[in-house]
């Protein structure tokens, strides 16, 4: 398993009430998130980076305002007309 570094200062940490352990994860969750919206990663390998399951992560794209759905506004509006 590859392992990425990142330095966060002591006074993020503060200013978020957060430790350590815990940015670790939200950050892999965020970076995980944020690949899987852009297309770089399967929802299954995104889960994979974010250390939980697929569905949990399918799961939790709510929370940060990314849908599941791999589908234009227009192609979504199109889906709800024909249904």
């Amino acid at each position: 398993m590859g392992v990425v570094k990142i330095d966060v200062p002591d006074e993020v940490l503060v200013s978020l009430k957060e430790s350590d352990v815990s940015i670790s994860q939200e950050l892999s969750i965020l970076a995980a998130v944020k690949l899987f919206e852009l297309g770089k990663l399967s929802s299954g390998r995104a889960a994979q980076l974010a250390g939980m399951s697929r569905v949990e992560f399918l799961g939790k794209l709510g929370r940060y305002r990314v849908s599941p759905f791999d589908l234009s506004s227009e192609e979504l509006e199109n889906d709800v007309l024909n249904a």
